[in-house]
């Protein structure tokens, strides 16, 4: 579609995973699975970062057969099943064997919002429809059997593009990240980030950093 741009493999190789969290934001996510094509804007993100964090499933370069992918050079989707029911999606990044991630939260629907309506049993008009990582997988088609694809491939059913939003930095709060309770001190790091006054938000608590 005119005016829309895949995020390119070099956009996802930074190390800087908190950066890239807060860059995302303003960024859309796109699905086309079984033919039917939607996205939303994110507004939504978490940073994770091995091996360092103890909230990371990559934490102490911990490597099982679901976290293999997170391994991967930056630029491949990391989706895992939580609690057995929840599908989240997670953007790798930095370089090969550097195992950083981001959570991708909420986002704020735009395109196939009846698709989506469908898929989660609710109307498109509500505004659970992608609140919350748990939501947005279900609500755009995102299962486990996706880890691993590689998001700037033309191919990829799932990808990332730079529509040409703006946001600024007093739009962006952060927190606590969602969930991570047992991680010790990673538990306080702010890596939570959102967009300030976004109704798709899953909570709205700002850090005050």
């Amino acid at each position: 579609m005119a005016g829309r741009r895949r995020l390119p493999r070099q956009y996802y190789q930074s190390e800087d995973v908190t950066g890239l969290a807060r860059d995302l934001l303003g960024k859309y996510l796109v699905t086309e699975v079984d033919n039917r094509y939607c996205s939303g804007m994110i507004v939504e993100t978490e940073a994770y970062r091995g091996p360092d964090d103890r909230a990371c499933h990559a934490f102490n370069h911990r490597r099982t057969q679901r976290t293999e992918v997170l391994y991967a050079q930056g630029g491949v989707a990391y989706i895992y099943l939580c609690y057995g029911i929840h599908h989240l999606m997670n953007v790798v990044t930095a370089p090969r064997d550097t195992a950083h991630a981001i959570l991708i939260r909420a986002l704020q629907p735009e395109n196939g919002m009846e698709v989506m309506a469908d898929r989660r049993g609710m109307s498109a008009n509500d505004v659970r429809l992608t609140k919350g990582p748990g939501a947005l997988s279900q609500a755009l088609g995102l299962t486990t059997n996706l880890s691993g694809v590689e998001l700037f491939s033309s191919a990829s059913p799932v990808w990332l593009e730079d529509r040409g939003v703006i946001i600024a930095e007093k739009d962006i709060y952060s927190s606590k990240r969602i969930g991570v309770a047992y991680a010790g001190e990673a538990a306080q790091w702010p890596w939570r980030y959102f967009l300030k006054d976004n109704k798709y938000v899953s909570v709205h608590r700002k850090s005050g950093l």
